[in-house]
């Protein structure tokens, strides 16, 4: 045991080359060059602040590793989806964000990993019409953070490739908004009646994104339909159904939210399937375990998630059964020190002792952001790391115009209560201005806001195109 704990604080411990400065080949002194791969809301909190802190005042070197242009906060992908907001009123432009924080934005993909040259390898870049933007290139590092979030598991299903459409990202949220608006002109324009099912939306997977999404689609819908499409009956003919394949939806929240959202679901019209397995997907609907058919041919599959594959191949770190990268207490991977991860990709244990990990919540994502930047600095002071411990202050679930759900847990006086209505949404909308804050600063967040409620009364409520 003596020998365990010692290893472990000789792993906290920062090497003598992770100084601020940094010798290179040519002899001259380069500062301490930390890497974060992945803008997501982990990793972009987690640049702002240490370009913040850091980069402007030179005492480090901070680059944001990311492949795409904007950041959206990811909570909010199925509101893109369902077409209840416009994402380039929410997004932020990389770019601009590392000039006005002192980081630097390199445009890539992470492909590999040399540990022992430490560098990170990035794939070459190309426009629409095929053309290079950037090269295959390595970029070197003293500290690496890796932060690429999460992807969908299909976990093998059948036609869900090709019919489905998952949530990873505002390209694929846009892209089944586009669907659903399309099937909405087409069956105006088409000579025949509605199919059966052409308007029918099932959603794989009742967590909190596809919840979230079934509520949204049911205002969102009959939104779209008011705007003159007077030969769809909305009553008739759309139809919203969630599948879950555990005995309950929101299987991973407290079983009292569970109950009142689906309570909620079902008041409003939408189907719940619980205990109900996908075996195929296809052109016309969902294949069921029992033998049953729903007839949907519009799908969103949400219902389960894995780090991405590339993390299995980053030269001998320790992954998971989902690719995720096992880390210490300290965030450290278990393999290299120098190396740590935080967000989604990240297996972090809750605490001492404890079999379940840290779960894929956006307030996971910003207590290890935070945490993150704090062991930066103390790594370059030669300062002993501190171990990080998940505070869980409940969970929100918004069911759109027409309610919020959730609990509230870890303040003063509160151990867990439940909340619902008005007080619950605006706690929900106070986590998205949270967000921004801890990416623009409090000018930005209140600004933003104001904003989205102008622009609110000048757009339709519903994105049409």
């Amino acid at each position: 045991m003596t020998e365990i704990l010692d290893r472990q604080t000789d792993q906290n411990l920062v090497r003598p080359e992770t100084s601020t400065r940094t010798s290179t080949r040519a002899g001259k002194t380069t500062l301490h060059r930390v890497v974060v791969v992945g803008g997501g809301a982990a990793g972009l909190e987690l640049v702002t602040r240490l370009g913040d802190r850091l980069g402007r005042r030179s005492r480090a070197s901070v680059t944001l590793v990311e492949c795409t242009r904007t950041h959206l906060w990811k909570p909010l992908l199925h509101s893109v989806a369902a077409g209840s907001i416009d994402p380039g009123e929410y997004e932020v432009n990389y770019l601009a964000q590392a000039h006005w924080h002192g980081f630097h934005y390199c445009f890539g993909e992470m492909i590999g990993l040399d540990r022992a040259r430490q560098e990170v390898h990035l794939a070459a870049t190309f426009d629409d019409e095929g053309r290079q933007i950037t090269p295959q290139r390595s970029l070197g590092y003293d500290t690496l953070v890796i932060a690429i979030g999460s992807v969908t598991n299909d976990f093998g299903t059948r036609g869900v490739a090709d019919y489905a459409v998952p949530l990873e990202n505002p390209v694929q949220a846009e892209r089944f908004n586009r669907r659903l608006v399309n099937a909405f002109l087409r069956a105006q324009t088409q000579p025949g009646p509605v199919r059966p099912g052409q308007l029918h939306v099932a959603i794989v997977g009742a967590g909190a994104t596809g919840s979230e999404l079934a509520a949204e689609l049911y205002s969102t819908t009959r939104e779209v339909v008011a705007y003159g499409l007077d030969r769809i009956d909305p009553e008739r003919d759309i139809r919203i159904v969630l599948i879950e394949a555990a005995k309950r939806i929101l299987p991973g929240l407290p079983e009292r939210i569970s109950e009142a959202t689906h309570r909620l679901l079902e008041r409003m019209g939408v189907g719940v399937c619980i205990s109900a397995k996908v075996t195929e997907v296809t052109a016309k609907g969902l294949m069921l375990a029992d033998g049953s058919f729903i007839a949907s041919e519009l799908v969103v599959w949400a219902a389960g998630v894995k780090a991405p594959d590339v993390l299995r191949r980053l030269d001998g770190l320790e992954t998971n059964r989902i690719n995720q990268l096992v880390v210490e207490r300290t965030l450290q991977t278990t393999r290299d020190p120098a190396i740590f991860a935080i967000g989604d990709c990240s297996d972090c244990p809750r605490h001492a002792g404890s079999p379940a990990p840290v779960p894929p919540r956006a307030q996971a994502a910003h207590q290890e952001a935070a945490h993150m930047a704090r062991q930066i600095e103390r790594r370059l002071r030669s300062k002993e790391l501190q171990l990080y411990k998940y505070r869980d202050f409940g969970s929100l679930v918004s069911l759109g115009r027409w309610s919020t759900v959730g609990n509230l847990m870890g303040f003063p006086l509160v151990r867990n209560i439940f909340v619902e209505g008005l007080f619950a949404r605006f706690m929900y909308r106070t986590l998205r201005l949270m967000h921004d804050r801890a990416v623009g600063g409090t000018l930005f967040a209140v600004l933003s806001l104001l904003a989205r409620a102008l622009a609110r009364r000048t757009n339709p409520p519903v994105k049409l195109h």
